[in-house]
């Protein structure tokens, strides 16, 4: 191994907690549960595991130990012991993404730091696998990662409001299939709901793939209607017809241009003359077609209801 890619000595001392610099809090998880754990740990035995970062100016730079430094408030404990791994911010990042416990970071953890040396630092991809003695595709998939995290997910997945784990196996692989809009309104309707991953699994399949009735009642807030409809076996798309299939995704195309309209039929950018004209001609036509297609819509509306 490298010299560079040696773990670095850190000496530890005490340090007041209101020295700590938190500016990397954001990148690391929270959760709940195991700091509660924690807390009750802290309080019995005290900090068994010095808090670790680097120094800088009259403080220290936080990168790893945030559970810790929160349940130290908490208990009103005035200093904590601190390791110091110089007082450069990207070595001591790399310190803490090539450490000695390879699992010490999330997935999403190391995405987050891997993006801070890339977007931050102006360190390329190739000298961050370099440093960290990775490949550079290990790099990209993270930078990736982060890539696809609208600020309303990271926060929810981060402040510890929403299962890590039923985001990247169960709502990633509907980017493909859905807007990132459509990501977030989902994640804003359960966070903070401590609801488990099979539950959370059932609700993204009957958001994203069922009726427009079960999605309006996931938005509203009203989940005890679609978990019973969980429990009791939420139809499959993929169990209709290749005919079936289509004629659903003809509805749910129609359903979201007449949305479109809604949303943008008052601009008021549209006022060109060319627009006018194509505009009424459309209209004229669609309105004529208006009662027949209401008609047909409230019949299949109907008869579907009684399955």
């Amino acid at each position: 191994m490298n010299a560079h890619l040696k773990v670095v000595p850190a000496a530890v001392s005490d340090l007041e907690l209101s020295q700590l610099d938190l500016r990397y809090q954001g990148h690391r998880l929270q959760q709940p549960r195991l700091e509660e754990q924690l807390l009750a740990s802290i309080a019995q035995v005290g900090i068994q595991e010095p808090l670790q970062g680097v120094s800088g100016g009259s403080g220290a730079i936080l990168l790893n130990g945030f559970k810790r430094a929160r349940c130290a408030r908490k208990l009103h404990l005035h200093t904590v012991p601190f390791a110091s791994w110089g007082t450069d911010e990207v070595t001591g990042i790399l310190q803490l993404l090539r450490g000695a416990r390879p699992h010490a970071l999330h997935l999403l953890e190391q995405a987050r730091f891997v993006d801070e040396l890339k977007s931050q630092r102006g360190m390329s991809v190739s000298e961050i696998a370099e440093q960290l003695s990775r490949s550079k595709a290990w790099v990209s998939v993270r930078l990736g990662l982060v890539a696809q995290l609208s600020s309303t997910v990271r926060e929810a997945l981060f402040s510890g409001a929403f299962p890590v784990y039923s985001y990247l196996y169960s709502l990633r692989r509907f980017r493909r299939l859905k807007p990132a809009a459509a990501i977030d309104q989902f994640v804003t309707a359960l966070r903070g709901k401590k609801l488990s991953v099979r539950e959370i699994e059932g609700l993204a399949q009957g958001f994203f793939r069922g009726p427009e009735s079960f999605r309006a009642e996931v938005l509203k807030g009203n989940l005890s209607l679609p978990l019973q409809q969980i429990t009791a076996g939420l139809p499959d798309p993929d169990d209709c017809s290749e005919v079936e299939r289509v004629f659903l995704h003809d509805l749910e195309l129609t359903h979201k241009g007449m949305l479109q309209v809604i949303s943008k039929s008052s601009d008021p950018r549209l006022q060109s003359g060319p627009f006018l004209v194509q505009c009424h001609l459309l209209t004229s036509g669609m309105l004529s077609r208006a009662p027949a297609f209401v008609q047909l819509l409230r019949q299949l509306h109907d008869r579907t209801g009684k399955a």
